[in-house]
């Protein structure tokens, strides 16, 4: 049945919210820019939502990361819109899907694989053992989409953000043993990098040059954080948030003096940044 066929009168909120992009897509007396979005269109405002939620959930926005997972789950409303009008499959299918996979992927919760199945108290298992059959569900999922992968690192998506990109790309090698045991030797790595393109740097070295070292400066710096299990991109939201909260302070200090960004000089914005630094609790 077409989200256009539903009783509004009885409809749930996610049935309304269907009918409303299947209105919103209808060529002649829908919205001229909704009808018109592609999936290749919408794709970077899906990146931008996924980014907003996370941003709310960093703020401890609680009231905000609702209207933001709102904003996510209607781009998922959308692709599954232009999907059934090619008939391809609907948001119904996409949950078939999603159901399916994690009941198959949580053997240790339903152990007939079915949804309705339950395990006896005190079979849980341990954590490790969880990642492990999860790890391997995955790969034998991986594995009938693809009889013979040309890299394991074909998992990884080319559209991920370079950041994100890079930490998946080293925690997929790392399974195979390719890492180091020690985040002590990664540091020692970091070091080497920064040497190198402290050297390019001195030797004034083209551009092209100092961008591929600076590049591996980069990439051992995500190695870095993925050792200690944290979020590359995550921890550089938080220093953007750093940098905007004492340069917001240091915009207000020259205000209050009468002077704009524009009338300072270097050392009176330097002077106002330590003293942001310094009115900053310890979390900064």
């Amino acid at each position: 049945m077409s989200a256009l066929d539903t009783d509004l009168q009885t409809a749930t909120p996610i049935e309304r919210i269907r009918y409303l992009m299947a209105r919103l897509r209808e060529p002649e007396v829908g919205c001229p820019w909704d009808a018109k979005q592609t999936y290749r269109t919408i794709a970077p405002f899906t990146i931008e939502e996924a980014y907003e939620v996370a941003d709310a959930i960093e703020r401890h926005d609680l009231e905000h990361l609702r209207e933001e997972l709102g904003d996510l789950l209607f781009q998922v409303i959308f692709y599954c819109q232009m999907a059934e009008e090619e008939q391809r499959f609907d948001l119904d299918a996409v949950a078939r899907g999603l159901e399916q996979k994690l009941v198959r992927r949580h053997p240790h919760v339903f152990p007939l694989g079915t949804l309705e199945s339950r395990i006896k108290p005190g079979q849980q298992a341990e954590e490790q053992q969880i990642k492990s059959n999860w790890d391997a569900i995955k790969q034998q999922e991986k594995a009938e989409k693809k009889a013979l992968p040309d890299s394991v690192l074909d998992e990884v998506p080319a559209s991920m953000s370079p950041l994100r990109r890079a930490q998946k790309m080293q925690a997929v090698v790392a399974k195979k043993g390719f890492d180091w045991d020690d985040p002590l030797r990664v540091l020692e790595n970091l070091h080497e990098e920064i040497g190198e393109l402290q050297l390019e740097v001195k030797e004034k070295a083209p551009v092209d040059k100092i961008a591929d070292e600076l590049g591996d400066v980069l990439f051992c710096c995500v190695n870095l954080a993925r050792h200690y299990k944290l979020d590359a991109e995550m921890v550089m939201t938080k220093v953007n948030q750093k940098f905007e909260r004492r340069f917001r302070a240091l915009e207000h200090a020259l205000r209050q003096q009468g002077i704009t960004l524009d009338e300072a000089t270097l050392e009176q914005m330097e002077a106002e940044w330590q003293a942001a630094k310094k009115q900053e609790t310890p979390r900064g």
